[in-house]
């Protein structure tokens, strides 16, 4: 059976950014442009700004539990609903938004960490941008990382040396952000994937960071975004069409869980596609219906 983890190959491609707002130009070939960017691969838990503060958005959640103990979404299967229900408890917004500040503080410590040289001096920041480039939100996609100028006062670390691992693993490996692959934006060396896979599967299974602090039946961040819209959305038609966009592929043997059965796959070996890329998808990773 194919394994998705040891024979993993691909060439991610583009496509085009979208306009954002000119804020300068420094000369008559280099406009200025305000670009926020999305961290790929990983996950962290919401904070309030998303879905309100716990007293707003616990009853959303709540709402989503008792739609999905009647018939409101005939569509979800029983296995899945059991494993959200399992995770929508009374303090279940509290706890991820308490994580996601959590998250964040670790996050500001570990830039201000690595962005450090030991001359007290910052580094610049160093983008890679991934396979997609720019989302359907118009953010850049990238992996992060601290820029060595590789000169002989500050040369590049080398391959596989932890002072290059980019910030996306550091918060995979610490387990304050959940392992979200989306194809197309996946890797392109097969020496990345397999570090961010090892380093999910070490935060998973030693249950680091919001699992340690807060349980392993916390939602993790796309859980959460789903379980909102379950509970927000006026219509089961709608609620589903919002929630279930992505489908859900074991990596360790290649096959497409669809929709509604990632509940079966462990958070550390879940990679995500859009529905819309799913036959792309098929063939470009050699995926299993």
């Amino acid at each position: 059976m194919p394994n998705l983890i040891e024979e993993y190959s691909y060439n991610p491609g583009s496509h085009t950014a979208q306009p954002r707002e000119l804020l300068q130009i420094s000369d008559g070939d280099t406009p200025v442009i305000q670009q926020p960017i999305r961290m790929v691969s990983c996950d962290t838990p919401e904070k309030a700004g998303y879905a309100g503060k716990p007293e707003t958005s616990q009853p959303k959640l709540d709402q989503c539990r008792s739609r999905l103990e009647s018939d409101f979404y005939p569509e979800i299967p029983g296995p899945l609903r059991e494993y959200l229900l399992a995770k929508l408890t009374p303090d279940a917004a509290k706890n991820h938004i308490d994580a996601g500040n959590r998250a964040t503080d670790v996050f500001n410590a570990t830039l201000e960490e690595r962005l450090t040289r030991s001359d007290g001096k910052k580094r610049k920041t160093g983008i890679i941008p991934s396979g997609e480039i720019i989302d359907r939100y118009g953010r850049l996609l990238a992996y992060i990382t601290p820029w060595y100028s590789n000169t002989e006062s500050d040369p590049l670390p080398p391959v596989g040396a932890p002072e290059r691992h980019t910030f996306n693993l550091n918060m995979i490996e610490n387990g304050w952000a959940a392992f979200f692959p989306i194809y197309p934006s996946l890797p392109k060396r097969k020496d990345d994937w397999l570090l961010a896979v090892n380093a999910a599967e070490s935060a998973w299974i030693n249950k680091r960071g919001a699992w340690e602090e807060f349980g392993e039946q916390i939602l993790v961040g796309y859980e959460y975004r789903l379980c909102i819209k379950l509970g927000t959305e006026d219509t089961a038609q709608k609620g589903m069409e919002k929630a279930f966009q992505r489908h859900c592929v074991d990596i360790r043997t290649s096959q497409i869980k669809g929709l509604c059965g990632f509940w079966e796959v462990p958070p550390c070996y879940r990679l995500w596609v859009w529905d819309d890329d799913l036959d792309k998808a098929k063939v470009d990773l050699k995926l299993i219906d």
